[in-house]
């Protein structure tokens, strides 16, 4: 793993591969730059990729307290060892991160999101106090019912699809990374599309969604699309909030050197 130092001193991870163009992949909640294993075999022979751990994931460091600032600032660490400037991907919470960075003037040169989950108007919101509910949890050690909290309240997963994430070899992880469940959550703020920051946003933007995705998620898709100037929306073959790695790399290989 290759590191940078963010402006704050944090240590930022990231495992850097391929040849071509650069290219910045974001995880979203409950994942670090693993989740993009499979991805990078599509993208490294046509791009140059730098997968990372975002802060208080795998191998990166985190700070005492979080805000939205420092996380844009270690992508702009990452893009800095880039060369300066690079498209960057992300999916779910981390396309709203992306999103959050390209409306705050970072060096993004093209922009692909994911489903960003902002929530429209009309579709279900969590709760007023889901925010103090988590961190309670949190500061309980109860980081498996924060994990199941953040599913059923704020993704909408119901009992049954939780107990078979719970079952999953994925959990530990998952209760691992649970405390930047936060950081996820402060990164959507109160799930409101901010539309007029978006008609600020001149970058080039490819905004994807799966065809067996939520109602609310291909909602967002469509209104982020609609909200930006140089935005458009691709469906894509896939199942709830994914597109396999053979189908997205190629959709994302074609945008990036298009």
């Amino acid at each position: 793993m290759h590191k940078v130092v963010s402006r704050d001193g944090t240590t930022i991870a990231f495992k850097k591969e391929g040849t071509g163009p650069p290219l910045v992949l974001l995880g979203g909640g409950f994942r670090d730059h693993t989740v993009f294993t499979h991805f990078i075999s599509e993208l490294a022979p046509h791009c140059t990729t730098y997968a990372y751990d975002r802060r208080g994931r795998g191998e990166s460091g985190d700070a005492p307290a979080y805000a939205i600032e420092r996380e844009i600032e270690d992508l702009e660490a990452v893009i800095a060892d880039a060369g300066g400037e690079a498209a960057v991907f992300g999916g779910s919470s981390g396309a709203t991160l992306a999103l959050e960075a390209a409306m705050a003037g970072s060096p993004i040169t093209k922009l692909a999101l994911l489903e960003p989950p902002y929530r429209m108007e009309g579709y279900q919101r969590p709760p007023d106090d889901f925010e103090v509910t988590l961190r309670a949890l949190l500061e309980q050690e109860r980081r498996g019912d924060a994990a199941e909290y953040f599913l059923a309240e704020l993704v909408g997963f119901s009992a049954e699809a939780i107990a078979e994430w719970r079952s999953s070899p994925m959990w530990p992880a998952n209760e691992e990374m649970a405390h930047t469940l936060l950081y996820d959550t402060a990164i959507m703020g109160d799930g409101d599309l901010p539309v007029e920051r978006l008609a600020r946003t001149k970058v080039d933007t490819l905004v994807i969604n799966s065809d067996h995705t939520s109602d609310w998620l291909l909602a967002a898709a469509q209104a982020t699309a609609d909200a930006l100037p140089n935005g458009r929306r691709v469906e894509l073959p896939g199942v709830w909030h994914r597109v396999p790695p053979e189908v997205l790399g190629p959709a994302l290989v074609e945008f990036v050197n298009g």
